[in-house]
């Protein structure tokens, strides 16, 4: 039996990465445009941009989870780097990801600990997990970054 989805959303976009991209019921719209790095007016977001402020939200409730779990309500931040790669393989791209993990006032070893479980834990680790290189890192956590 497969899994019954808890929540389904959907995007449309216009333009690929020179055009739009919105919600069908517009609460979000935003302009799409290629990186002035890769030829384009880099007047919008480019869609490295939206997966990592997605997968950076996502893995930071992943992080959360397991905050809650063992009772730690210290401080937490992720920085989540998505890197855009030549793909030797045909000639196209792929991606690479970063990720940061500072928990205010914890050893590295125990934000590595939670960092690993929460990577195998959170939607957008899985759905990557194998297809992306992925760094996970403990950081110090710095107030107001």
């Amino acid at each position: 039996m497969a899994d019954k989805p808890v929540y389904t959303t959907a995007a449309v976009n216009t333009g690929a990465r020179n055009g739009e991209s919105h919600t069908p019921d517009r609460s979000y719209e935003v302009n799409v445009d290629t990186p002035k790095k890769m030829g384009g007016d880099g007047n919008g977001t480019n869609p490295e941009q939206l997966f990592a402020l997605g997968y950076s939200a996502c893995y930071h409730s992943a992080l959360d989870h397991y905050k809650s779990e063992k009772k730690i309500d210290n401080k937490s931040q992720v920085t989540l780097t998505v890197h855009l790669l030549k793909d030797q393989a045909d000639g196209g791209f792929k991606l690479s990801v970063e990720i940061e993990v500072g928990i205010e006032d914890m050893s590295d070893a125990d934000v590595q600990e939670l960092a690993e479980k929460a990577h195998h834990y959170c939607p957008y680790s899985k759905a990557t997990m194998g297809n992306i290189d992925v760094k996970i890192s403990a950081v110090p956590y710095v107030a107001g970054k």
